[in-house]
Order: structure tokens, then sequence, then C-alpha cells
């Protein structure tokens, strides 16, 4: 019931089909990963934190209007985030595994990152996307840039992202991290210039109805002899 399914694979038995979950979660994963967009390019964490001090903390916010924004990963949850970044009047660039028009190889992410105001990981955790975003990737974003992750913790090096948020030089806005769950007196916590929230991705009202019309249809496409649905790994 997962787009991921990384954490499948060492109990996946020889001869088994695996089908993910593909579309279940695009929906409030995409409205989550425009939230923490928002939220950080719009300075919503400082302006908690100086409410809860009785501070009136006004000032200028980068915003979204007009910035580049950056999709790794432009599987269904990636065009669910273009659909809803479509309002907000931004430029958008798509990288994926499998280039098409409009979308440009992974190869060819390291041309993109210095142009982008905003990179959002979309991607699925495996073996090519592992350490993705490493020392090099995040040293050629550009400067003031963001982060965001709603892909998996293990996509991004986190010592590296310690590394470039404790310099000032640019933000994160995460819903995974590695490790997970993230522990109490971990550096990533106290960190300038990050927005953490704990994997919600998916926990919305939207998940029931969107995985009971999966598994309903999984479930008819087997007793039909059809081909399922979403199939990621064959016997």
């Amino acid at each position: 019931m997962t787009a991921g399914y990384d954490h499948v694979l060492p109990y996946l038995r020889p001869g088994l089909t695996l089908a993910n979950g593909r579309g279940v979660h695009d929906a409030a994963t995409a409205e989550l990963a425009v939230a923490l967009t928002l939220a950080a390019r719009r300075r919503l964490p400082e302006f908690v934190q100086a409410g809860a001090e009785g501070r009136w903390a006004t000032g200028w916010s980068a915003g979204l209007a007009d910035a580049r924004v950056l999709i790794v990963g432009y599987g269904s949850i990636g065009a669910a985030i273009e659909r809803r970044l479509a309002g907000f009047e931004v430029e958008i660039s798509r990288v994926a595994r499998s280039p098409r028009p409009g979308v440009r190889p992974i190869s060819e992410v390291s041309e993109l990152l210095p142009r982008a105001d905003v990179v959002i990981l979309a991607t699925p955790l495996t073996p090519e996307t592992e350490g993705l975003v490493d020392k090099d990737f995040l040293a050629r974003m550009a400067d003031g840039a963001l982060l965001v992750n709603v892909a998996r913790g293990r996509v991004v090096d986190t010592e590296a992202l310690l590394a470039e948020l404790d310099a000032g030089r640019l933000h994160a806005a995460l819903d995974v991290t590695e490790p997970e769950p993230l522990p109490a007196d971990h550096p990533l916590w106290s960190a300038p210039n990050v927005l953490i929230s704990p994997h919600v991705g998916g926990l919305t009202a939207a998940m029931a109805p969107r995985a009971r019309r999966l598994l309903v249809d999984q479930v008819r496409r087997y007793a039909a002899g059809e081909p399922l649905a979403n199939v990621v790994i064959r016997p």
C-alpha cells in the first residue's frame, strides 16, 4: 500500500509478484510537499515560534510566485505535485530515471540544480537513488535554495545536508529523514533553516478510499486472470 517498496524486499520469496500502491498516496503526499514548500518559503515556522514567545516578528519572505522548482522523480507523485503547484505561478523542471517529452533524465540533474530555487525529491529509494543527494549534489544547489524531501530519508546524505544547513547556505523541509524516527538528540532537530514533519506524507483521510479501490481492482484482476496493476517485481 506504499509507492516505495524497499522495506518489503527482505521478505519477498522467490516466485511472488510484487505490486506497489502507486496512486494511493499521490494526493496526500503532493499536498504535503506543497505545504512544506510554502511553509518554508513563507517562514511559517519562524512566525509560529515567535508567536509562542509573544513576539510580533514581521518581515519579508522568499514566497513561491516566480520560483523555479525542480521535481526530482517524476512519477505519479511528482506529477501530482506539479498539478498542485500549477496555480502558484512557478517555473517547473522535471527529471526522472526514464526521460520523455518534458522530462529530462536523472543523469542531467546536476546542470539543472544551480537554477532551481526549490528542489523537491519524490523519487523512490533504489540502489541508484540511495545517497543521490550527496555533498556534490548539494554543492550544485543555488545559495538560499530549498530542498524538500517527501521521498525516502536515505536518498539524502544527512551529514552533507547538515553541513549546508549549519553553514546557512541552504534550507530544507523534510518529511523523511535518515535515521528514522529521528532521535531526540539528533542535530537535525536544532539545525538552522530546517522544517521537519514525522513521515506523514500519506497519512490523511484520502488514503482509505484510494487503497480500497486499488485492492478491489487488484483482486478483480487476479480472479479474472488479467494483468495486475503496478507490478514492480515479477517472478
